[in-house]
């Protein structure tokens, strides 16, 4: 039987129990929802592959645009318990994203996506959507094809970008390489945050990240080494000129 689509419908009412801080708290799906613009997107589990690699990660990346464009919150959504998620945030890219642990699957199976994944040994779990919703009644809805696997072709961060605002830009991100009080590393962060760019620092070390791991990747044995979108750009006198561009 083919998923329902339930735009215009209104969310359920559901109370999460969430652990935060060593505490139990519940969470109420009025609060999240009520007079709000909200972002769902669901999943089968934390840490499984697709999940933890793509969906949570752009979700997170582009979160920033959502927020310029009128959404307040993006919630993750899974039919694990609260401390599973909680593990999960920690090791993911997920500081703009909040993440829901529907463990009795009851906002699941009320959106009439809880599905059975035994023969995966996961129990019960939600089929992978996403949604906008304004004010409790669902705006729009992406739910993925009902075909074997786990399909991920609609439900992206991408994919509901382009619903609320196809003109929207996605802002850059980069990855820059230092080393522990480097002044032109430092010079180089500051030029990124100037020109709003987001960024992860890979710091070199002694082990893991090491010298030889700088020049398989940049060709480069100097700091920084900075790279805009996949694209390497250089130290910090290339990205200043690429900046002034």
């Amino acid at each position: 039987m083919p998923f329902e689509n339930r735009e215009g419908q209104k969310v359920p009412s559901v109370v999460w129990p969430t652990r935060q801080g060593g505490n139990w708290v519940n969470v109420n799906s009025d609060d999240i929802f009520k007079g709000r613009t909200v972002i769902v997107f669901s999943l089968p589990g934390a840490f499984t592959p697709t999940c933890s690699s793509t969906h949570l990660p752009r979700f997170n990346e582009l979160a920033p645009v959502f927020f310029e464009n009128g959404v307040d919150e993006i919630v993750c959504m899974s039919v694990n318990d609260t401390f599973v998620m909680n593990e999960w945030a920690k090791d993911q890219e997920s500081t703009n994203v909040t993440l829901i642990p529907d463990g009795n699957g009851e906002f699941t199976a009320g959106m009439g996506m809880l599905v059975d994944k035994a023969d995966l040994g996961f129990g019960k779990r939600s089929w992978r959507y996403s949604m906008l919703v304004k004010d409790g009644v669902v705006d729009k809805m992406f739910i993925e094809p009902e075909v074997p696997g786990d399909p991920f072709e609609v439900s992206d961060a991408d994919t509901m970008l382009n619903y609320i605002n196809p003109n929207a830009q996605a802002s850059k991100v980069a990855t820059i390489f230092t080393k522990p009080g480097c002044p032109f590393c430092a010079k180089a962060k500051a030029a990124l945050e100037d020109a709003g760019i987001a960024y992860e620092e890979i710091t070199i070390a002694n082990a893991g990240v090491t010298s030889r791991t700088l020049r398989a990747v940049a060709n480069a044995d100097t700091v920084p080494q900075v790279f805009i979108e996949g694209n390497h750009i250089g130290g910090s006198d290339d990205l200043e000129a690429y900046l002034a561009k």
